[in-house]
């Protein structure tokens, strides 16, 4: 299969940033790696973002000269690009993660608090042996300086114990997410275990949920899953449900070829399959509606949703099933602070809307969940 090549690159109206300082020096915790989203939000790269002034969540990238050891193969940061790229220039989730020195992006912080820009920041880790004592340093200083702003940490399992997870919960973190990714077994091997010589394991990662669900508590943690890798719309509802069964919630990506990534002539997941699992967990994780009350055919492809058609036609004008999900922020628990904007897709056709739909941006979704080939650029813009 091979992608739209025009799909993969940079999201309309983004700058791409050389913002980062290439030297042996530049690791963390004195530098960090933020989104090219958070860039611009604090002024540090020009550039505007398609229908959206900002971000809310400064999203975080510990970062060493040497590397991710870990080699995904749907990730811009996979090991197996060292020889390709450097790793200070690669591109995660689509776009470029400037570095910058710790220290600045505080003092951003800090002297635009009155405009309350952030209502999150997040910490993700990689797979390198420094990053869990990285990490935690990181949110010290943050708590000790910028306390306002909750913190969340994507972790990474496979390096971890319990009493990381302890720590750092003492230390103020405010949510705890696994990048489960893969909704089975079989795809996580696949995509992320001994097949492509990476070190992660299905069993770690469950582990972690659970130590997760246990320390952090209900509301308090989550996981990350990739919608269009192979499984059935059925199979990753199911995780969806366990995770909520433990008082969790789940943060959807759409499946969208990493330029560079060993998965990169893989197509993205197709547009009514993400919108019927993006409705089927909003639908789980905020409206009480279960799996076993879906319904879905021998492909398993969601054919109901469990709520009357009056009900399910509100939640889907709403538009919030359809926007980014992911850590929330402080006005609305089931609008994320993480909106990501264009991580998943670019602005001529949305998965992850990073922005409140308006009506015609539901027009075309419907259309995308009726089987419909629309995108969203044009055709979902307000008058």
């Amino acid at each position: 299969m091979s992608a739209n090549r025009e799909s993969v690159v940079a999201p309309l109206n983004f700058y791409r940033p050389n913002y980062h300082v290439k030297t042996p020096e530049m690791r963390s915790p004195e530098y960090v790696q933020l989104s090219t989203a958070a860039a611009i939000t604090l002024g540090l790269v020009p550039g505007t973002m398609h229908r959206t002034a900002c971000t809310h969540c400064l999203n975080l990238l510990v970062t060493y000269p040497e590397g991710c050891r870990a080699n995904c193969s749907y990730c811009g940061l996979a090991r197996h690009r060292e020889e390709a790229r450097d790793y200070a220039d690669r591109n995660f989730i689509r776009v470029d993660w400037p570095a910058v020195r710790y220290e600045e992006i505080i003092e951003r912080v800090r002297r635009d608090d009155d405009r309350g820009q952030f209502e999150r920041m997040c910490i993700s880790m990689i797979t390198h042996p420094n990053s869990d004592h990285d990490t935690l340093t990181l949110l010290r200083r943050w708590m000790a300086e910028v306390p306002r702003i909750p913190v969340s940490i994507l972790s990474n399992p496979t390096t971890m114990k319990r009493a990381d997870l302890e720590t750092l919960h003492a230390e103020g973190a405010d949510i705890f997410t696994v990048a489960l990714d893969a909704a089975t077994p079989e795809i996580f091997e696949r995509t992320r275990g001994k097949t492509v010589d990476s070190p992660h394991t299905w069993a770690k990662y469950w582990q972690a949920i659970e130590w997760a669900a246990e320390i952090f508590g209900p509301e308090k943690f989550g996981i990350h899953l990739i919608a269009g890798m192979g499984e059935t719309e059925r199979e990753i509802l199911e995780v969806v449900q366990r995770i909520r069964d433990l008082g969790g919630h789940n943060h959807m990506f759409a499946f969208f070829p990493e330029q560079g990534s060993m998965m990169e002539d893989w197509e993205p997941v197709p547009r009514d399959q993400w919108r019927r699992v993006q409705l089927a967990r909003f639908l789980i994780d905020y409206a009480g509606v279960r799996l076993e009350d879906m319904a879905f055919d021998a492909d398993g492809r969601v054919t109901g949703f469990g709520l009357e058609r009056a009900e399910l036609e509100a939640v889907i004008a709403s538009g919030k099933p359809f926007q980014t999900s992911g850590c929330p922020g402080k006005t609305d628990e089931e609008v994320s602070a993480c909106n990501r904007p264009y991580g998943d897709s670019s602005p001529s056709d949305i998965r992850s809307f990073p922005f409140a739909l308006g009506p015609k941006d539901v027009g075309v979704v419907r259309r995308q969940l009726a089987g419909e080939d629309v995108g969203t650029l044009h055709e979902s813009v307000e008058d």
